[in-house]
């Protein structure tokens, strides 16, 4: 059952937590020896924290408490009457003696002394979710995304398990639109699988602008892996201010904005630099000492014949070291490759059939003696061949 796997995976969270809790208290002992003197081992405060952390773990191996744990947890509760901690070791044992009602109100107990009790919050997520209350189950387990140490990014991955079934989906958008942390690690999740890249559009909170979700990145990713190149494009493009029929994007180098593959995704690396700058201008640094890609764009053109042609400024003597080439998306070896010296007498190459996307790629060539390459390239251009032309 889904729900279990979420609360057992959440209980190693709880373990964490409680054993760095456990740890810091007993360290007082060596640190601060005034504070050690009111927390022998026999004090209420040092029984629960152990206590609390043997069940804690138990409840994660689906183990029976061992009985010296209740003896532990009732020589604390007789010294500590008020703390929530006892009634969460007798929620424990009604619900192992099969008394879920029992259980559930000493859960709701411990949690109305302590709001902040990560076990209440965890105890109570996994009683709900057996009784078929998913609404507050899945408020718990929110609860334990906030309390605990990096909940959320450990949390996230489970939900997103949950929201595979499109009927979780009205309970999860509630929840996710009230805990922005959560919804981030859920959805990047969630947008790590294809199957699953239609929940992330229906969960996603709409009005965020796309361009600034965290899960946008890895989603396309996940769709152009999968060769759903169109789809990728389509969702890319809410984010993106996109001129009809362009071939190529940001062809005079002023988005900033949109993220790649898309849009050009530019180097800045031991390789060399490649930047916009004002004037719609890309300057291009290579150092000259390593071989590598300074820009790159993905393309969805059609099979034919294309043109790409440019300007260029600066030292034109050593741009024969910098190239654009042509590659289909997965392929080992390049369509076609030209000098950007060459290119600015405009470069034709073939996109043949079977080609559904194309990587456009600028790259360095380091030579025997390094030479380093500081140019500009303007007024870039990427058009259509007609046939016969």
């Amino acid at each position: 059952m889904i729900a279990r796997r979420i609360v057992a995976a959440i209980a190693a969270i709880i373990v964490a937590a409680l054993v760095v809790g456990n740890a810091a208290v007993q360290s007082f002992a060596v640190t601060k020896p005034a504070t050690a003197a009111r927390i022998w081992a026999d004090h209420p405060a040092t029984e629960i924290s152990l206590a609390m952390t043997e069940i804690a773990r138990a409840a994660h191996d689906r183990r029976t408490v061992p009985a010296s744990v209740f003896e532990l947890m009732g020589d604390a509760a007789s010294k500590e009457p008020l703390a929530p901690e006892p009634f969460l070791v007798r929620g424990v044992q009604a619900q192992l003696a099969g008394d879920r009602a029992t259980a559930q109100k000493a859960f709701e107990a411990a949690q109305w002394r302590d709001p902040r009790s990560l076990p209440a919050a965890y105890f109570l997520a996994e009683r709900y979710f057996q009784k078929g209350d998913v609404d507050r189950g899945l408020r718990e387990i929110a609860a334990v995304a906030r309390l605990a140490p990096n909940g959320e990014s450990t949390v996230g991955p489970y939900l997103a398990i949950y929201a595979r079934n499109p009927a979780n989906w009205p309970k999860l958008r509630t929840l996710l639109r009230a805990n922005p942390g959560l919804a981030d690690t859920t959805l990047v999740a969630l947008a790590s699988n294809v199957a699953t890249v239609p929940a992330v559009l229906s969960l996603a909170h709409p009005r965020q602008p796309t361009a600034q979700t965290q899960w946008l990145a890895p989603l396309l990713n996940t769709l152009t892996s999968a060769g759903q190149y169109a789809r990728a494009r389509t969702i890319w493009g809410k984010s993106a201010a996109v001129h009809p029929g362009e071939l190529i994007h940001d062809a005079s180098f002023t988005d900033k904005a949109a993220p790649p593959p898309f849009n050009w995704s530019l180097t800045s690396s031991g390789v060399g630099l490649a930047e916009r700058q004002s004037g719609e201008r890309l300057r291009v640094l290579f150092y000259g000492q390593d071989d590598g890609i300074l820009a790159t764009q993905l393309l969805l053109l059609q099979p034919g014949t294309y043109e790409l042609s440019m300007r260029l400024l600066g030292d034109a003597a050593r741009a024969k070291l910098l190239t654009w080439s042509i590659w289909c998306d997965k392929a080992g070896a390049p369509i076609s490759s030209v000098t950007i010296d060459a290119a600015t007498h405009g470069w034709r190459f073939e996109v043949p059939s079977g080609c559904a996307a194309q990587w456009l790629k600028l790259s360095g060539s380091s030579s025997d003696i390094a030479e380093q390459v500081d140019v500009s390239i303007t007024a870039l251009k990427l058009e259509r061949v007609k046939t016969g032309a």
